[in-house]
């Protein structure tokens, strides 16, 4: 009888343990700030994150709030204390403010979160060919 106990008792930790698996998607940070960057730049940036979690962790979609940032998520599952990447890339042909968010859905335990870049795109000096930012250096 004590043999019987004892196997269910393995076999109801087990499954508590199962059921408890999550996975949890910990960024480094969740604000890009470009800063003030030339119209025509590099708009890439990167937003890196690891899968504290103890299930494999699944990008399912990610979404931004304009037509004008482009963000792409990770092909495959990200396993348990493994990292990867959200790469955005904004449009820098277009001048002005940059305020935009982009939104992460997974499986992690936090299913959606919310990222934003920010900064501002300025325009070219048409006289000389060289950026607001450069002429004020």
């Amino acid at each position: 009888m004590k043999k019987i106990a004892i196997i269910v008792l393995i076999a109801f930790v087990g499954l508590i343990q199962q059921v408890n698996a999550q996975a949890k998607i910990e960024f480094k940070t969740d604000i890009i700030d470009y800063g003030e960057i030339a119209k025509g730049s590099d708009g890439l940036r990167i937003f890196e994150f690891t899968n504290t979690g103890n299930a494999p962790l699944i990008v399912s979609n990610v979404k931004s709030s304009c037509g004008c940032t482009v963000p792409s998520k990770p092909d495959g599952p990200v396993a348990p204390g493994e990292s990867s990447t959200i790469e955005v890339k904004y449009d820098t042909k277009r001048i002005g403010p940059i305020r935009k968010t982009v939104t992460v859905y997974s499986n992690a335990d936090q299913p959606i979160v919310s990222l934003k870049i920010k900064g501002k795109v300025l325009s070219t000096d048409v006289d000389n060919g060289k950026s607001v930012l450069e002429k004020t250096k």
